[in-house]
């Protein structure tokens, strides 16, 4: 049986890594504790590193763990980090960890994100939500994808009375991540180019960002908070966040209670 060569080498995804990052040969060397001269031979395959060194490397980077496992195997290396699906038995602890947050804070909407900004799972008052926006829930089942159906033609950002600031911050950090998640980048080229050029309005009379909805009660107003998982050793889990939607008025808190 043959295996496919990789189409590059774990040097050179180290390079790549590195060069996405800004990071230089000698702050990396500086942060890993190796030589820059060390470093150089590896990234251009005059040196070979141990599974340690390029574990270590990668930690210096911060590497997502599909990548350390792409280098690993690059290397020669068998790869070191699962990616199960989220409803693998092995993820149980996970789950409930997940539904235990999407119903701890009832009144906030909340919502299950992976790295494509794909839906995987949500709470009542996420349903009520969209309730109130008169947007279809079965819409967003069918494509649960909150990216697109934030930005698709009539879609969520129509609903916002601030789509400037959100739009703004949004694809700004969709665009970050995807630095590391190719199929982010493949999303994000079916968002019109408009959407990124639009000029984000500088705002600092609140400490964070506060999102305004239209709805048919009135104005919905809400702050958002992300929940990862600390220290992951799984893709799946590393991939996750959960967004909340904190009421920031009384008036969206009475409409939530």
């Amino acid at each position: 049986m043959h295996t496919q060569a990789p189409t590059h080498t774990a040097g050179i995804r180290l390079r790549n890594l590195r060069t996405r990052q800004k990071v230089s040969q000698l702050d990396l060397a500086l942060r890993v504790g190796v030589s820059q001269r060390h470093l150089s031979c590896i990234e251009t395959g005059k040196a070979s590193a141990s599974k340690d060194m390029l574990l270590a490397l990668l930690e210096g980077l911060d590497a997502p763990l599909n990548e350390r496992n792409e280098a690993l195997v690059a290397a020669g290396f068998a790869p070191l980090f699962g990616s199960r699906p989220i409803d693998h038995r092995e993820m149980g602890t996970i789950n409930e960890v997940i539904d235990l947050m999407l119903t701890a804070q009832h009144a906030a909407p909340a919502m299950v994100l992976d790295s494509e900004w794909n839906l995987l799972k949500f709470n009542p008052s996420f349903v009520r939500l969209l309730q109130l926006l008169e947007f279809d829930l079965a819409a967003l089942q069918a494509t649960p994808n909150v990216l697109l159906a934030l930005t698709a033609p009539g879609g969520l950002a129509s609903r916002l009375e601030n789509p400037a600031e959100v739009l703004g911050d949004v694809l700004k950090r969709a665009q970050r991540e995807a630095l590391h998640v190719p199929a982010l980048q493949a999303m994000l080229k079916q968002i019109p180019q408009s959407m990124f050029d639009t000029k984000q309005p500088q705002n600092f009379n609140n400490p964070t960002l506060v999102t305004r909805f239209k709805s048919k009660v009135g104005e919905l107003r809400f702050v958002s908070t992300f929940t990862s998982f600390g220290a992951p050793l799984d893709i799946t889990a590393a991939s996750l966040r959960i967004e909340h939607l904190f009421p920031a008025d009384e008036a969206t808190r009475k409409a939530f209670a």
